[in-house]
């Protein structure tokens, strides 16, 4: 063997040790990304489902304690655990002498950056929207996350009229965005100069979630007041 063929099964030994250590590093980075999912999943439920809970007491004020409800397959509405994440849930509200106040509900749409996904409060006795929270959001630091931080553009939640047709059957005007400055309607979201995009999307995802939510919690709402336990 010549010196050529011993450098060359020289190089070709250290190459297999190289790839047999990149392949056992590979495999247990993975196991223990793996394992810290495993092992830290619990806990990131446990503070979401905090989180969640929180937002529901912001969006629906005067409550002292909820109940989650399923939407079934027919649009009704019944208690149920929140176990399911496949199901279309809302969270009734209650104050502290079981008077139904009303219902907090989730609903997303891609914004700027990525989906943004919100829980915004709605009285069916005012028949209006009452609170707004963001509950997910990767919009661009100082400009799209200011959706839920601006005062001006909170306001926009404090009496957002998604009032129905006298018939009943469907929400009277959408609810839509308008530039900063241009509202002049109570069913508009006034956006914010430097965060269109994001507010813009928070006024549409309410436009297309209260289009369909609303007439039936509605026509529901005598379904959520029930004594509590």
């Amino acid at each position: 063997m010549n010196q050529y063929e011993n450098i060359k099964k020289g190089t070709t030994g250290s190459s297999k040790k190289m790839l047999i250590a990149m392949v056992g590093i590979g495999v247990f980075c993975a196991l223990l990304i793996v394992l810290t999912y495993e092992g830290t999943k619990e806990r990131i439920g446990t503070l979401k489902d905090e989180a969640l809970e929180k937002a529901v007491f912001n969006v629906l004020p005067g409550i002292t304690k909820t109940r989650i409800y399923e939407m079934t397959s027919e649009g009704t509405f019944i208690p149920s655990d929140g176990l399911d994440r496949s199901k279309t849930v809302v969270y009734a509200g209650f104050d502290h002498s079981d008077t139904f106040k009303g219902v907090a509900i989730e609903a997303s749409g891609q914004g700027y950056a990525d989906v943004i996904r919100i829980l915004y409060g709605y009285d069916p006795f005012s028949q209006t929207v009452v609170g707004f929270y963001v509950l997910e959001s990767k919009e661009t630091p100082g400009l799209g996350d200011r959706i839920g931080k601006d005062a001006n553009f909170q306001s926009n939640f404090k009496a957002l009229s998604v009032k129905l047709t006298p018939d009943l059957t469907q929400i009277e005007n959408k609810v839509i965005p308008v530039k900063e400055g241009g509202k002049s309607q109570p069913w508009e979201v006034e956006g914010i100069t430097g965060a269109t995009i994001s507010s813009r999307t928070v006024g549409n995802i309410l436009g297309e979630s209260t289009a369909i939510m609303v007439p039936l919690i509605y026509h529901q709402r005598d379904s959520f007041n029930v004594n509590s336990d």
